[in-house]
This record gives C-alpha cells, sequence and structure tokens, in this order.
C-alpha cells in the first residue's frame, strides 16, 4: 500500500497543470539545493581537523556534543516556518476501501524521509566518516550517529505538535537567545553541561534507546491525533473560529495614509507571508552578535556597516521588496478605485520608517562594544530612512507577479525576479563601498558623516523623491495589473 500511495504522489506531481511553470526557478533551487549538500560534505569532513586545530588538546566529538543543544533549537525553530505536513489528497481514498492507518502511516513515513531530515546527515555522516578513520571505537561512533538520527526524528515529529504556536515560535527564540546570553556573559556553562549528556551517547550506547524510545513515543502522538481526524465528514465541516478584529483607531492622526496604513498592519497580521516577514526581521536584530562578538575585525570595519545596513534595514528590505505585490489580489480594484496613489506610496513609506527607527532602538545595546557600534547602527538608519526607502519604492514599479499570502515564507519564490536581486546592489553594496573608501582615505567619522548626510538629503526631498515615484508607477500600472491577475506567474 504504501509503494502504492508513492506512485500516486508522483503521478501527480508530473500530471499537475502548473508543472513546467517557473521551470527555471526549480532548477535554481536545484542548485541551491546540490551546493548546500556539498558545503555540508566538505564542512563534516574538515570539521574534525577545524576543532581540532582551533580547540587544541580537547576531543572533537566533545566540542561536537556540546554545541548539539544549539543544533535542535535552531533547527526547531526554522522548521517552525520551513517544514509543513506532507498531506495527501484523501478524500477520494476515504470512500475506497482503503485502511485509515495505512493513509496515517504513509503520511508519517514520508515526512521522516524528507529533505530536512536528510540535510543534516550531510554534516554528521562525513565526521563520523572521519572518526573511524582516526581510530575512534566503531560501536560507540555508529551509536552516536544512531541517535542523531533519532534527534532529527524527534525533532521531525515534534515540529508537527508544535507547528503553528506562534507562542511556542517565541518561546523557541528567547530561549535559544537565553541560553546564548548565559553562555556568552559567563553567567552559566551551558555548552558544558548539555556537552556531558549529549557525549555519554557515544560513551554509553545503551543510552541510545532514549532518543529512540521517545521517537517512538512521538509517532505514536502523531499517528493517534492524524488518525482521529480522517473522515470524509470532518474533511468536509468548516471549522468555525471567532474574528479578533481591531479597529486601529491610533492610526487616524496619520491623515489620508491612515486607511493604507490600517490595512498594511492588517496584511501583515492575519497572512502566513508577510507574518513570518515581519517575525525573521524582529530575530535579525540579533545579527549582529555573529560579528561583534568575534576578535576578527576592527571596531569600524565596513562588515559593520553591512551588518548596521541588513539589521536597520530588515523590514525594509524583506517588506518593501514586494511591493505592491503583496497588495496583488486586490491591487485592480484599488486601481479602479478613486484612490490618490501617492497616499498609497506614502502609507508604505511611513510604516517601513516606523519600522526602521524600532529596529535602530532595538539595536542600541551593540554600544556594549563600542560607541562606533552605535554610531554605525545610527548613520545606517539615517542611510536606510532618508535614501533606502525612496530607492526600494521605485524599484517596487518593476514588481509584476502576483503573491499568495496564504503561503509560506520560507524556500517560496513567489512573486520573486530579478528585481529583488538587483535592488540589494543600491541596498547594501553602494553604502559599503561609500563607507570603505571614505573611511580608509579620510576618516571613519567623515565616511558616517557622509552617509547621514546622503539620508538627510533623501529625506528633506523625499516630497519630490515620491513625485518621481509616483509618476513611474503611474506608467505601469496596467502592466501591473496584467501581471498581477497572473496566478502561476
Amino acid at each position: 500500500m504504501f509503494k502504492h500511495f508513492v506512485s500516486l504522489q508522483w503521478k501527480s506531481f508530473f500530471r499537475s497543470s502548473s508543472f513546467g511553470k517557473g521551470l527555471a526557478v526549480r532548477i535554481l533551487m536545484i542548485f541551491l539545493a546540490i551546493y548546500m549538500l556539498v558545503s555540508l560534505v566538505g564542512l563534516g569532513s574538515g570539521l574534525y581537523f577545524i576543532l581540532e586545530e582551533v580547540f587544541p588538546g580537547v576531543d572533537p566529538m566533545l566540542k561536537v556534543s556540546e554545541y548539539v543543544i544549539y543544533w535542535i533549537l535552531i533547527e526547531l525553530f526554522f522548521r517552525y516556518f520551513m517544514q509543513k505536513l506532507p498531506v495527501m489528497d484523501v478524500k477520494p481514498l476515504l470512500m475506497l476501501p482503503v485502511k485509515k492507518s495505512s493513509i496515517t502511516h504513509y503520511i508519517l513515513g514520508r515526512s521522516s524521509v524528507s529533505f530536512y531530515n536528510i540535510l543534516s546527515l550531510f554534516l554528521f555522516v562525513p565526521f563520523v566518516i572521519v572518526l573511524l578513520i582516526k581510530g575512534y571505537p566503531a560501536l560507540n561512533v555508529l551509536v552516536w550517529l544512531f541517535s542523531l538520527i533519532c534527534i532529527i526524528l524527534v525533532i521531525n515529529y515534534l515540529n508537527f505538535i508544535i507547528n503553528k504556536s506562534d507562542k511556542v515560535l517565541i518561546a523557541l527564540g528567547i530561549l535559544i537567545v537565553g541560553l546564548y546570553g548565559l553562555e556568552r556573559f559567563g553567567i552559566f556553562p551551558v555548552t558544558e553541561y548539555s556537552g556531558k549528556l549529549f557525549y555519554a551517547l557515544y560513551q554509553n550506547p545503551a543510552l541510545a534507546l532514549v532518543p529512540l524510545l521517545t521517537v517512538i513515543g512521538l509517532y505514536y502522538v502523531n499517528y493517534k491525533f492524524l488518525r482521529n481526524r480522517i473522515f470524509l465528514d470532518a474533511s468536509l465541516k468548516k471549522k468555525t473560529k471567532e474574528a479578533i478584529t481591531s479597529d486601529l483607531a491610533w492610526t487616524k492622526r496619520f491623515g489620508s495614509i491612515a486607511p493604507f496604513l490600517q490595512l498594511d498592519m492588517k496584511l501583515i497580521w492575519r497572512n502566513k507571508r508577510t507574518k513570518m516577514q515581519f517575525f525573521i526581521s524582529m530575530a535579525m536584530i540579533f545579527y549582529g552578535l555573529i560579528f561583534y562578538s568575534l576578535d576578527t575585525y576592527g571596531s569600524t570595519s565596513t562588515i559593520y556597516l553591512f551588518v548596521g545596513i541588513f539589521m536597520t534595514g530588515m523590514f525594509l528590505s524583506n517588506f518593501g521588496q514586494f511591493i505592491p505585490a503583496w497588495d496583488s489580489e486586490y491591487y485592480s480594484m484599488m486601481m479602479a478605485q478613486n484612490i490618490p496613489l501617492r497616499s498609497y506610496l506614502e502609507s508604505k513609506a511611513g510604516l517601513i520608517s516606523v519600522s526602521v527607527v524600532f529596529m535602530f532602538l532595538l539595536s542600541i545595546p551593540y554600544v556594549y562594544f563600542g560607541w562606533q557600534a552605535l554610531a554605525i547602527n545610527f548613520a545606517c538608519a539615517i542611510y536606510n530612512l532618508g535614501v533606502n526607502i525612496p530607492v526600494i519604492l521605485y524599484f517596487g514599479s518593476f514588481n509584476k507577479k502576483r503573491i499568495d499570502l496564504t503561503k509560506s515564507a520560507m524556500g517560496n519564490m513567489q512573486g520573486t525576479s530579478a528585481t529583488q536581486f538587483l535592488v540589494l546592489l543600491p541596498l547594501m553594496v553602494v553604502p559599503s563601498i561609500i563607507y570603505f573608501v571614505l573611511k580608509t582615505f579620510v576618516s571613519f567619522e567623515v565616511a558616517l558623516l557622509t552617509l547621514g548626510t546622503l539620508g538627510v538629503i533623501g529625506f528633506a526631498f523625499r516630497k519630490q523623491l515620491l513625485d518621481k515615484i509616483t509618476d513611474a508607477y503611474r506608467k505601469k500600472k496596467y502592466a501591473m495589473i496584467a501581471g498581477f491577475k497572473e496566478k502561476n506567474s
């Protein structure tokens, strides 16, 4: 029966009316996946020697075990966005003599061989092979690998239980940051104690029963949950839920752009893709910790300018690059009404401006790493407000691809075109080049002052810039409407 289900899914994929559309994007994603897998194999093969050089006298196996806890939590966090339960069209099967238990086992079994589960093995298997070559006990190493495979499956089945719970997502994010903070500031040695726990799986192979039994338990929980919901009448029953609404009355103080601000804020919070973009943008405030916690770079390195543009302008980039495609489902209706296009664009600029200011305020604690960090982030925020907001709005006039807001943000290339890649040049590369040249040949202070001045000039001329951008949208109005009507674009 399992083989028959696989055959049905295979035929459904190739006989789909949408097969062949967006083939270039699929090919690109395949190449990116191959590159990722090859990189993981390379990292896994060299991980033993890297750890041996960086931590002399410490067992590389112990060092890897110390960071398994972070790998579990981070993978759970990202799987919330990326991995969904593999479903199949069960309604026709429910009218046939097919056991519901077989359907349930197929769905759960198929999830165990997903790309996300196999991904980690491309890192751990080469590492284990190196350990065997180095003379580590074969039984202990192989049982440790078996334990990691069980942990991967635990993450897989646990994700199905916690998925769609924003509270769990926030708790995971707080837990990851909290554990890192305890470790970073020397309050509690998280990796030391967790490392002993996972290293014990290598020292005592009998402990592999713990992750194995956990997998079996989670599989049973998921099986009971799905098996009790595979009924024809249950699938036909409409789920009712009380709608929680807000009139967002405080936005009325913004005058003519208030209705558009309300629509944007409701759109962000009520749809999967925009909601995920919001959470991702907020999480990226911790991106600077990756670089500021290292002593590799100087306090005024160009990399910090890039980080500052990225952190304070993450929402600008994530949300702004798909303007007005977010409104593609009803864009033609909006354009048929007596709605000022200028006010529409002003509302987008206002919303993004608030996000830039908010992200800068969140970045203020980076002053812990030196006053230069605060100065760089402030200059980046001013540059984003004055220069990058008009730039992102102008590039939005080239967007003609429809976006389905109900789909996940991760791995979703819908609405993506060459515009989304080209806009990165003026957003990220240009300010980094300006900063690098002026810092190198003049001074750090002059470089920041120049970027800040450009931002102030852009802000001062925003009215004129928005006039030009509005004209660009008006000229491409009908081409954009036609593009947004193509549902498979």
